[in-house]
């Protein structure tokens, strides 16, 4: 866990949602300059802190929402710190949650150094990234159609096919199989929607590709002279590591690849503890059993 510990003028806490954001700027003697809540406007948010700007800094939970607050903070120079939703546990303590108190907290433990920083991602390739997770959620689409596929075999005892259906070659004359027009339909359903994903999965691999050559042809290719790693596997990593560098040990990233234990001990006795889905599930696949070259 890595926090940002930096001192500033001004510490801006950020209490982001879809539509609205709640904003607190603390000053470094622990007063409270500005309480507001705003839209998400750009235009207004610049304004409400335009009196601070050369000293502050913003932060915000990681949520579903941050790349525009984090993109306009790189446009204007404006110092920004992105908070890790898991590991910001007083957020979500006492008796009383509202976004007015939130975004207090967050401002507060800027200012106190204890914000757990989570990686903003750079802006130039986030897009891409997200879509190769998209990617991988139509895998998961088109794997759960042929799953179906077989289990309907199952179902009227038939013989299901031993070839794997992730091959459009392999799905050919399944549904002719079945004497029920309503089992054919649902079986034809399921495999249109595999030859549609197919499809759709070609054009994403070959533009994700492309852009790899474009983004950093030399890591991309030399990650594909290791023996197992495709080009899926190579989008992968490149795309969700990154930088290397940004890991202090190989222990932090085996971390982020959610490949340690989690363990709590006090007073001499150990449990399991929480928190096994801090890290990033994408890179279970790298050093564990997935395998999306296979998929």
């Amino acid at each position: 866990m890595r926090f940002y510990q930096q001192q500033h003028g001004f510490y801006c806490g950020v209490d982001l949602h879809a539509r609205t954001m709640h904003v607190c700027v603390v000053d470094d003697a622990g007063q409270t300059r500005e309480h507001v809540n705003l839209p998400c406007d750009a235009g207004r948010f610049l304004k409400l802190i335009e009196p601070y700007r050369e000293q502050v800094v913003v932060s915000c939970e990681c949520m579903f929402s941050w790349y525009w607050l984090a993109d306009l903070c790189r446009e204007e120079k404006i110092l920004f710190v992105l908070g890790h939703a898991l590991y910001m546990k007083a957020i979500h303590g006492g008796k009383t949650k509202s976004d007015k108190i939130d975004s207090q907290k967050i401002a507060r433990l800027l200012k106190g150094g204890n914000l757990p920083q989570a990686y903003v991602y750079p802006h130039e390739m986030r897009a891409t990234r997200d879509l190769l997770r998209r990617r991988m959620k139509l895998v998961r689409l088109r794997a759960q159609a042929t799953a179906r596929v077989k289990n309907t075999f199952t179902q009227y005892n038939i013989p299901a096919p031993a070839a794997k259906l992730s091959r459009a070659s392999n799905r050919e004359g399944l549904a002719e199989q079945f004497t029920d027009e309503s089992v054919q339909k649902a079986v034809g359903s399921d495999l249109a929607l595999a030859g549609h994903l197919d499809e759709q999965l070609r054009g994403i691999e070959l533009y994700l590709v492309q852009h790899a050559k474009i983004d950093d042809p030399q890591s991309f290719a030399q990650l594909q002279t290791v023996t197992g790693i495709g080009k899926i596997l190579a989008l992968v990593i490149l795309y969700e590591v990154h930088d290397i560098r940004r890991f202090g040990s190989v222990q932090q990233f085996v971390s982020y690849c959610r490949l340690v234990k989690c363990q709590h001990e006090s007073a001499g006795k150990k449990t399991s503890g929480k928190g096994n889905k801090i890290g990033n599930a994408s890179e279970v696949c790298l050093l564990g059993s997935g395998t999306p070259d296979a998929a």
